[in-house]
């Protein structure tokens, strides 16, 4: 067996205090606890869910976006292709860059300082030779992810205040950031629920059996911890009261 070191040791030993399934917000004071004696730097705390889904059937698939309450930590850097009075719209919205034609080609020249790209429906056309490079970067604005839209303001504005997308991949797993460790319990526990909730609302009709197979919190150098699934919904719902 080989030999862990001293971070591991430190880790497991404060991962005895922890009783698990637990609740959400015990994991997180868990999981803030452990990141502040071992972490060096402010690590990421993250969601990890399997989902009871035939992800291969059509009318199982499971993705949709989120606004974190506490937002998520990072500056996110939004661009918009749009036309008219839209491109104010976004300006005054708080985009990072906006534009129509003059974008798509910077774009194509190798332009992606932005996190996120934003279109209105009638400037698609424009991005339609970006698929090849847009495509592998997961940029391609798509109206499932509510970046096509109409209503720019509050699309960028979300994007800024923390709107994040969940998508379960093809073993049905779902993962998400859920902001910075050094967030309050509160707050991340805030972010917990919505995200929780939004994907328990999500469920597709199709979807038999057990829904939530397995949820565990962790953070980015840290420990996984088992959340109580038959809990997880009483307790957001409780604190989302």
């Amino acid at each position: 067996m080989p030999k862990l070191t001293k971070r591991q040791q430190q880790i497991l030993e404060l991962l005895e205090e922890t009783e698990q399934p637990c609740t959400g917000f015990k994991a997180i004071e868990s999981l803030k606890a452990i990141s502040e004696k071992v972490s060096k730097f402010d690590e990421t705390l993250e969601i990890h869910m399997r989902l009871g889904i035939e992800v291969k059937h059509a009318d199982q698939q499971v993705r949709s976006t989120v606004v974190l309450p506490a937002g998520t930590g990072k500056k996110v850097r939004v661009a918009v292709v749009a036309k008219g009075e839209k491109v104010k719209d976004a300006e005054d919205a708080g985009a990072d860059f906006v534009g129509a034609e003059d974008l798509v080609e910077k774009i194509s020249g190798g332009f992606f300082e932005f996190d996120v790209l934003v279109a209105t429906p009638d400037a698609m056309g424009l991005l339609g030779k970006l698929g090849k490079q847009l495509g592998p970067k997961g940029l391609m604005p798509n109206p499932k992810t509510g970046t096509v839209t109409f209503d720019i303001k509050n699309a960028v504005k979300e994007l800024k205040a923390g709107r994040v997308e969940f998508r379960a991949d093809k073993q049905g797993m779902v993962h998400v950031p859920l902001g910075k460790m050094s967030f309050t319990a509160e707050e991340l526990m805030k972010n917990f629920s919505a995200l929780s909730d939004a994907v328990l609302k999500a469920k597709p009709s199709a979807a038999k059996g057990t829904y939530l197979k397995s949820v565990y919190l962790t953070s980015t150098m840290g420990p996984g911890i088992k959340i109580d699934t038959k809990q997880l919904a009483a307790e957001v719902k409780e604190f989302l009261s």
